[in-house]
């Protein structure tokens, strides 16, 4: 942050108008694993990864527009996606240290040693797996060769996974990818499937198209590098800086205004970069200082900027890796997923707005002054390119389809316009560089998840256990929808604990989802029912990495901002069954738009009465200890009535739309009433006798 007189994050007055920086130009990348110790390659190692990333983003731009770099020679996408693999995993093992009391300020020989074994066996099935495809390996027959290097490259992912996701990853993923080796053991129960040897798990595991190279390993191929290339591109010229300042501007004198304008930065940031901890320590040093300033405590200022940021994976265009891997799972195009997730997103922060604002107002914040703010017309005035930008973006995604090639033509129109437009953030050989090495990392940390992950649905693949599990899972439910979207919520935020988002959406995906969609529930509402309950573990203690972050920043005790974390974000606990009680919100079914108008209006009316009664001040009623001894009561009448008013009728529900929002106007009206009279007869008790 910069100004002429001192910053908004000091501790004197403001005078002068201010102006914030780029809030990215200190991070080095996106990260989303719960380790985040890393070294930081030098000399010959930082230009190999510079290469090896050149190389994956031009190898990713040929197979997607398919320009024939290899001349007279037609690459299989399983010959694509194993070269992805030696060109990145093997950095991990440079990048993520083996413990932290590893070296940071060089690598040790045990470091190098896997990068070889990695490097080497994925060249190996590389060269084989042309072979393996036309003589069907997988299932049997492959050469000990193979046989070998798959056995190290099953090794090496397990490490890998554990560096970049840690050991609680690690502990989930690993049994299961060994199971198929006993899985008609009895003791297994509803578990038990086909048992392979040692052999028949390996080849199926490298050599399939169900497991290492299976959903996440050609989602990071088709889409998310392309993705990722155009999220580090937009920060890298600026567009950071141009969020925050515009998110100051148009909501900085709101009531409370410092941490709505953090909602609104959080979330334009997330829009771009979908990586919640990347948004936390960018947004987050611009956003927690003035929240402080402005009055709210160390604690509950990190709550909000964790809430806030934590929506970062779920907010359209660019969201996080999941939702790649949600559309391969799906077999549908990202722009689907994309769009059903706009109704979802919008609810997520109307819902923090609102509790920010009842907070705001029952302790008096007031805004930050119009005098010190940015002016809405000189920011458009300089970062008018990136709405250019934006726009082309969403239109190839949703008018014509391409997303995979949605992200390349974007990235080139906002080089073009930044190096014409921009003299501060005009990239010059230091600065593509840096590009290629901030997007190295980020490959690399995704690929150890993603290709480790795989394993597991490969081994589900493997033992056929999917189905008969979906038909237990229902069994133990009594096919009561609730009962199992209650179990699937609480073993997502369970899972979501020790799991990053993705890995915890596969693991739900494989083992829930079935047992729902027979239910008749709708696919897409289902998968993004999981990916939202899996999402929420990052303001969720006792891991809650977004909050700890966002604690580190606010110098608040971390414990204590998981718990604000979970209060400041309690109405998105709610948000994902109304969406699965009726698919309109994720804009499915017959007539979806129209539908989803009234559910969104009618979910928005009862967030702003549950927000209410967890603040404990009411809209168009005021501060609720007005009410003296029935505050509480009246809190939670508010509450339970605002659910019923935002739930979906028909469908599962016993009830139709117009009986349920009755009954909620029933609950809502008189309590509002008796709100009212009591706040009215307490501003008439002279001061001396009121109700502290």
């Amino acid at each position: 942050m910069s100004s002429a007189s001192p910053s908004a994050g000091s501790e004197k007055p403001v005078a002068n108008r201010v102006e914030f920086d780029d809030p990215h130009a200190g991070i080095g990348g996106l990260q989303e694993a719960e380790v985040t110790r890393v070294r930081t390659l030098r000399g010959a190692w930082r230009w190999a990864l510079i290469l090896a990333t050149a190389a994956t983003i031009l190898l990713c731009i040929n197979q997607q527009f398919s320009l024939r770099f290899f001349v007279g020679y037609t690459q299989l996408n399983t010959e694509y996606f194993y070269l992805l693999i030696a060109l990145m995993l093997p950095f991990t093992f440079l990048i993520f240290p083996n413990s932290e009391r590893s070296p940071l300020d060089r690598i040790p020989w045990y470091d190098l040693l896997f990068f070889v074994l990695t490097s080497g066996s994925a060249i190996v099935l590389m060269a084989h797996v042309r072979k393996a495809a036309e003589a069907g390996w997988e299932f049997g027959g492959a050469p000990t060769t193979v046989i070998v290097a798959g056995v190290v490259m099953w090794v090496m992912l397990m490490e890998a996974l554990r560096r970049t996701g840690g050991w609680s990853l690690l502990i989930s993923v690993f049994p299961f990818t060994i199971y198929p080796l006993f899985a008609d053991a009895n003791w297994l129960g509803p578990f038990r499937g086909t048992q392979s040897t040692l052999e028949q798990a390996t080849s199926y595991h490298v050599l399939s198209g169900e497991s290492l190279l299976g959903i996440p390993i050609q989602a990071f191929a088709d889409t998310v590098i392309g993705f990722l290339v155009f999220g580090t591109a937009l920060m890298m010229t600026g567009a950071g800086k141009f969020f925050i300042n515009l998110a100051f501007a148009m909501c900085g004198t709101f009531r409370g205004g410092a941490a709505k304008v953090c909602i609104f930065a959080s979330g334009l940031l997330g829009m771009m970069s979908g990586s919640i901890i990347s948004n936390v320590l960018t947004a987050g040093t611009m956003t927690i200082p003035v929240m402080k300033k402005s009055g709210f405590r160390a604690s509950y200022a990190g709550a909000i900027e964790a809430c806030a940021s934590t929506g970062a994976v779920l907010a359209p265009p660019v969201m996080g890796a999941t939702a790649f891997v949600i559309a391969q799972f799906l077999n549908v195009s990202y722009a689907d997923v994309a769009v059903a997730a706009i109704i979802p997103a919008i609810l997520y922060y109307v819902g923090l707005f609102m509790q920010v604002d009842s907070y705001a107002a029952r302790h008096g914040l007031k805004g930050i002054p119009r005098s010190e703010l940015p002016k809405v017309i000189d920011t458009i005035k300089d970062g008018w390119y990136y709405v250019f930008v934006i726009a082309l973006l969403i239109i190839m995604l949703l008018y014509f389809k391409r997303e995979s090639h949605a992200p390349f033509y974007a990235t080139a129109l906002l080089l073009v316009l930044n190096q014409v437009f921009s003299r501060e953030t005009r990239w010059t050989l230091t600065t593509i560089n840096r590009f290629l090495e901030v997007n190295g990392r980020t490959f690399v940390e995704l690929i150890g998840i993603l290709a480790g992950c795989g394993l597991l649905i490969g081994a589900f693949s493997m033992t056929g256990v999917v189905s008969s599990l979906a038909n237990d899972l229902l069994r133990i439910a009594g096919d009561n929808a609730f009962l199992l979207l209650g179990m699937c919520a609480f073993t997502s935020l369970v899972l979501g604990l020790g799991l990053t988002t993705t890995a915890c959406y596969i693991f739900l995906a494989i083992l829930v989802a079935p047992a729902l969609e027979k239910l008749g529930l709708n696919r897409m509402a289902v998968h993004m029912f999981i990916f939202y309950w899996g999402m929420l573990s990052s303001i969720t203690p006792p891991v809650a990495i977004a909050s700890f972050a966002a604690a580190g920043i606010a110098g608040s005790p971390a414990m204590k901002t998981g718990w604000e974390s979970m209060w400041v974000g309690s109405i998105i606990y709610f948000i994902p069954f109304f969406f699965v009680l009726n698919p309109a919100l994720v804009l499915q079914g017959d007539s979806p738009y129209f539908a989803a108008l009234g559910l969104m209006m009618l979910a928005a009316l009862g967030t702003l009465f549950i927000c209410g009664g967890i603040q404990g001040y009411q809209a168009f009623v005021g501060d609720l200890r007005k009410a003296g001894p029935l505050e509480w009561p009246l809190r939670v009448l508010l509450v339970i009535g605002g659910f019923v008013i935002a739930t979906p009728g028909g469908g599962i529900m016993p009830m139709s739309q117009l009986q349920i929002t009755s009954v909620g106007v029933a609950i809502l009206v008189p309590t509002v009433l008796i709100a009212v009279l009591l706040a009215r007869r307490q501003a008439l008790v002279p001061n001396s006798l009121r109700v502290p």
